[in-house]
């Protein structure tokens, strides 16, 4: 194990640098905001830091309507090995054990 290849970020201060860096990017992008004339179309505009804010309620309700999607979305992890059945919860277990592995042929 002593050829094990070492990656960019497997070293914690490479990470550090990296965070140090959208750390600073930030926070020029919040100077900016200062000093960058925006053409706004709404009142709401005007308010300081009011696109982070956007963004960040934006990617909360993001997350919230997909976990809400999810539980009417979500498929059980064998929910194709039976093409002949619309919903695998509705399988019996007689089913389920024609489905293993080696139980089919090519050719029949």
């Amino acid at each position: 194990m002593k050829n094990e290849k070492k990656y960019l970020f497997d070293n914690p201060k490479n990470v550090k640098r990296l965070l140090y860096i959208l750390y600073a990017c930030c926070l020029l992008l919040v100077v900016l905001d200062f000093i960058i004339h925006r053409h706004i179309m709404h009142e709401w505009e005007k308010l300081w830091v009011f696109y982070p804010i956007y963004g960040f309620v934006g990617c909360v309700v993001l997350v919230v309507i997909a976990t809400w999607m999810r539980t009417f979305l979500m498929r059980s992890e064998d929910y194709y090995d039976n093409p002949t059945n619309k919903d695998v919860d509705n399988i019996s277990s007689d089913n389920k054990m024609l489905n293993k592995k080696g139980q089919h042929h090519v050719d029949d």
